[in-house]
């Protein structure tokens, strides 16, 4: 349980927790600050003019209209030179703020901004505004040619560090009486935004939103079944960590969320 594990893609809601605390101390100014104005030297030459209406919102999101970097796409960008810069080229196939594009390029680049803005590798704001206050050890994990930290993939958390992460976001971002992620900053990631074009839940800001036996579940998701399940009328937090090496089939993941739906929220209900 103390063992780090890689968590995979659920290290989006991680990325998502980090910008909504740079927002809170003024690193960032919002959702709707344009990545560019921070990023704009790693723009293509010529930029499609619809890149100036990329925003840090709709990179949460997965609504940045660019081509993804994920799935069939993911080994060219991880072996470019220069991943942001790879994914801020990519052209657009829909308009910003349109379908949901999963992407795992749209957080990477939101590490990137972090850095860049903060003057702080991504790894020393989640030691600094999440380790230290949760009191969770956070490794390090792969990193670009460029050296910043991977957003969105790969960072190596133990199941006891996810718990303590869920249970900050089911208590409104405040633990042990300290106020780590702002509450509104989560009621935001838990608004519904978009949704998955592939198993049709609905998508915030680095959650994926579901219902479960009539009760309101918000969930991160790794490849290969890396969870963390929080159902706030519950009071429930679960954890579940796969092998993120074996292949696994889709009906996998579908049989961790019957687990929770048909097996642990029903025993949460008559607790």
């Amino acid at each position: 349980m103390d063992r780090a594990t890689n968590i995979k893609s659920a290290s989006k809601s991680v990325l998502s927790a980090l910008v909504g605390v740079a927002i809170a101390r003024g690193v960032l100014t919002g959702p709707d600050q344009p990545v560019l104005s921070v990023l704009r030297d790693q723009a293509p030459a010529r930029p499609d003019p619809r890149l100036e209406q990329l925003t840090v919102g709709r990179l949460l999101s997965m609504q940045a209209g660019l081509e993804r970097t994920s799935g069939p796409n993911y080994g060219r960008w991880v072996t470019s030179p220069n991943w942001v810069r790879y994914a801020l080229s990519r052209p657009f196939v829909d308009e910003p703020g349109g379908e949901m594009l999963y992407s795992t390029g749209s957080t990477h680049i939101l590490s990137a901004l972090l850095t860049r803005a903060s003057g702080r590798s991504t790894l020393e704001l989640a030691r600094a505004w999440l380790g230290e206050p949760l009191g969770i050890q956070i490794p390090p994990w792969p990193r670009d040619p460029q050296g910043v930290y991977f957003g969105g993939n790969d960072m190596l958390l133990s199941p006891m560090a996810l718990a303590r992460f869920g249970e900050l976001y089911r208590q409104s971002g405040r633990i042990d009486d300290r106020q780590i992620v702002p509450a509104a900053w989560i009621a935001e990631s838990w608004r519904p935004r978009t949704r998955s074009p592939r198993s049709g839940r609905q998508y915030g800001y680095g959650w994926f939103l579901d219902e479960m036996r009539g009760h309101q579940v918000r969930f991160a998701w790794g490849y290969g079944g890396q969870m963390v399940y929080i159902v706030p009328d519950l009071e429930l937090t679960v954890v579940m960590t796969s092998s993120a090496t074996e292949p696994r089939e889709r009906d996998h993941i579908e049989s961790l969320h019957r687990l929770v739906a048909d097996g642990l929220i029903p025993a949460a209900e008559q607790a």
